[in-house]
C-alpha cells in the first residue's frame, strides 16, 4: 500500500511558545522522493518528525493516506508508524547490547508471527548490501558508519509504505553513500514507498524528484526536477 502526504496548517511551537515550523500547505503523492534541505537549525528535522507524529508540540494536520496523525492519541500513531513509516535517525537510535542483526530485526518485534522470519531474513540481507558481515558483534564497538548503516538496514527492512531519513549519509564514506542512495532510490521506484530525506549530501538531492528548501521554519524554495 503506498500512501500519499496532505500537510495542512502545520505549525511547532518551543515550550515558550516560539513558533519552531510553520507550513501552511504541502502535499506529494504516494512514491515521491522528496529531499529537504536547509542550513543548521532551520527546521529541517523538526519537518521530518513533525510529519511522523513524533512532536506532541505540533498542531494542524498530517494526513498520509486516510490517517490524520495529529489527531491521533500518542499510542495510535505509535501503531500507525509500526506498520507503515521507517524511519533512519541521524543518531542511530540503536540498542548498544544487541548486534547488528537483533537491531536491524527489530521492527519484527511488531509484526505478526507469520511475518517476523521473512523481515528478519531481509535485515540480513540489506546488512550484507551494505557490507556489514559480523552481524552478531554487538553495536558497542561499531564505528559511526557502521551504526549508521545498521539504522539504515533496520528501515529498509521494514519495507514500510513511508520511509522517513535525516541526514542517512551523513555518516558514511563516498562509495557506500553512492550504493546507499542507488539502494534508497530503487526501493521508491520499484516498490512505491514514498520517501523524504533531510540531507546536505548533493549527489542524494540530486536523485529526489522534488526539493524542498527550509529557512527560519518555513518553506523558503520548492524545486521539481526537470
Amino acid at each position: 500500500m503506498s500512501l500519499p502526504l496532505e500537510i495542512s496548517g502545520l505549525t511547532v511551537r518551543s515550550p515558550r511558545d516560539r513558533v519552531l515550523l510553520d507550513v501552511p500547505s504541502l502535499s506529494a503523492p504516494a512514491g515521491a522522493l522528496i529531499g529537504i534541505r536547509g542550513a543548521s537549525g532551520a527546521g529541517k528535522s523538526t519537518l521530518l518528525y513533525a510529519i511522523a507524529g513524533l512532536l506532541e508540540r505540533a498542531t494542524g494536520s498530517v494526513r498520509w493516506g486516510e490517517s490524520d496523525l495529529l489527531a491521533q492519541s500518542p499510542e495510535r500513531r505509535a501503531r500507525f508508524r509500526a506498520g507503515n513509516i521507517g524511519i533512519i535517525f541521524q543518531d542511530f537510535l540503536l540498542f548498544e547490547e544487541l548486534g547488528a542483526l537483533d537491531n536491524a530485526a527489530l521492527t519484527a518485534l511488531f509484526r505478526p508471527r507469520a511475518e517476523r522470519a521473512a523481515l528478519r531474513q531481509r535485515a540480513a540481507q540489506r546488512l550484507a548490501a551494505l557490507g556489514l558481515s559480523d552481524t552478531d558483534r554487538r553495536v558497542t564497538s561499531f564505528s559511526g558508519g557502521e551504526r549508521q548503516r545498521v539504522a539504515i538496514a533496520r528501515a529498509m527492512a521494514a519495507e514500510a509504505p513511508v520511509l522517513l531519513a535525516d541526514e542517512p549519509t551523513a555518516s558514511l564514506d563516498r562509495p557506500n553513500a553512492d550504493r546507499l542512495i542507488d539502494d534508497l532510490v530503487g526501493l521508491v521506484r520499484t516498490q512505491g514507498t514514498t520517501l523524504i530525506a533531510v540531507s546536505h549530501d548533493a549527489a542524494l538531492l540530486a536523485r529526489m524528484d522534488r526539493v524542498l528548501t527550509i529557512a527560519d521554519g518555513r518553506l523558503a524554495q520548492d524545486e521539481v526536477a526537470a
